[in-house]
């Protein structure tokens, strides 16, 4: 696994399309119970290199029911994004995840992870990825149906402070599928 991780952080694939360079934020272990996969790191997290270090950050953990300890101890949480390194600024937020990431690294860290019990699959280019034709036609539909998806993904929305335009329109997200995500995080942590 360390071998692993060496190359992760050596990797310059995408290197020539990342406008601050290549900067992997990816954590993980061999005990890791709970997977998160979203978007890409912004340029906050590029700069700390350490994962959801930010506002978005902020609001999944308290999603999760998880103190900052919880969440960043490796052994609780895998964060694997869809993309490693921040891709850039584009019109209307950040660039999508540079498409070469997830296909190069997320089996070869998946077939280490052993003890996943839960992935959360935050936002729509996570979702399409792992859930390919089983997920619903828009992100809202494939969230509010998050049941179907169990108990091995949870599908949320993207956490970005853009987002609040989203979460007032859909009150029953914070409503009934936020107190069934931690009850699900609850449950896996407290059986560790």
């Amino acid at each position: 696994m360390e071998l692993l991780k060496n190359e992760i952080s050596a990797c310059t694939t995408c290197a020539k399309h990342l406008p601050l360079g290549p900067r992997p934020v990816v954590q993980f272990s061999s005990e890791s119970a709970i997977a998160i996969i979203g978007q890409a790191p912004g340029t906050k997290v590029h700069a700390s290199g350490i994962p959801w270090d930010d506002q978005s950050g902020k609001r999944l953990r308290s999603w999760l029911g998880a103190t900052p300890e919880v969440f960043y101890n490796t052994d609780n949480f895998a964060i694997v994004p869809m993309g490693f390194c921040y891709p850039g600024k584009g019109k209307s937020g950040d660039l999508p995840a540079r498409p070469e990431c997830a296909p190069q690294w997320h089996d070869s860290i998946f077939n280490e992870l052993k003890n996943i019990k839960l992935i959360l699959l935050i936002g729509t280019y996570a979702q399409q990825y792992y859930l390919g034709n089983n997920k619903r036609k828009t992100l809202t539909e494939t969230v509010e149906h998050f049941e179907e998806y169990g108990p091995r993904f949870f599908p949320l929305p993207h956490r970005s402070p853009r987002n609040g335009i989203w979460l007032r329109k859909n009150d029953w997200f914070e409503k009934a599928v936020v107190p069934a995500l931690e009850i699900q995080v609850r449950s896996i942590l407290l059986s560790k």
